[in-house]
């Protein structure tokens, strides 16, 4: 009976063991898609954080606590020493790790990269954008070079914004009138950065999908319409056919308000 009882224990024991080895892989799991992020009460209050986090938690599965600039966190987001990422509401703006967390890094690696400062400069409030890029050119006059194909920008600008924009002189009978064309956009100092982040503004955020970037629509709030869906590429070859474009001659430039 005793050697039963002991055979029994130390199977209990082996099957507790392998267990806690399991429990400790998982919380090590949970943890890599978790951590903490100290921001100043400054940059909380812009709204920016609110912006950005959920759609980096999307698209990764991460999720980020934002925590006081005394409290332990894996990476801080600050005006100190660090990456600057970008620039608004009185400072630049800089990013630094304490460790080695493979989620801060992967946040790190999103908000430098193409798709996260996007989403950063497509923020407004009261239609306004608050922030810009760590670095931009100062000049009036800057050429822009996009690495998109001009040729494929054009198909699917037509086919995708054909609806309603006059795109080329294919379409100019077929758009509605009360959009302006492309080439009415493209004397706008900023069109860059217009077409850049044209799928979260309005009104283009209730019927837009951007594969791998934007949310699906609500249930209770479908698009209006057959929805425009492009992929990123996409929007890099649309960007480099309207930079091609010879802005509209209206006689005098356009005053952004």
């Amino acid at each position: 009976m005793r050697r039963v009882i002991s055979q029994l224990a130390n199977r209990l024991w082996i099957v507790l063991a392998a267990l806690g080895f399991m429990l400790d892989v998982e919380q090590a799991r949970a943890d890599d898609k978790r951590f903490r992020l100290s921001a100043p009460a400054a940059l909380v209050e812009t709204g920016l954080l609110d912006y950005l986090l959920p759609r980096f938690s999307l698209k990764t599965g991460v999720r980020i606590e934002v925590v006081g600039p005394v409290d332990p966190a894996e990476m801080t987001i600050g005006p100190e020493a660090g990456r600057a990422v970008f620039k608004g509401e009185g400072g630049l703006w800089r990013i630094s790790r304490d460790g080695d967390h493979p989620g801060a890094a992967r946040f790190a690696d999103w908000l430098t990269s193409e798709i996260g400062q996007r989403t950063v400069t497509s923020y407004e409030v009261a239609g306004r954008a608050v922030f810009t890029l760590a670095e931009v050119a100062e000049e009036a006059e800057v050429t822009l070079d996009f690495d998109g194909n001009a040729s494929e920008g054009k198909r699917v600008s037509l086919v995708q914004c054909g609806r309603c924009h006059v795109v080329a002189p294919e379409n100019r009978m077929n758009a509605m009138g009360s959009t302006p064309s492309f080439a009415v956009l493209r004397t706008m100092p900023d069109w860059a950065a217009r077409f850049q982040s044209f799928y979260v503004l309005r009104p283009h955020a209730a019927f837009t999908q951007v594969e791998d970037v934007t949310a699906p629509f609500p249930i209770n709030r479908p698009s209006p319409i057959v929805p425009v869906e492009v992929t990123l590429d996409e929007v890099e070859a649309i960007l480099a056919y309207v930079a091609e474009m010879a802005p509209a001659d209206l006689g005098a430039p356009i005053q952004v308000q």
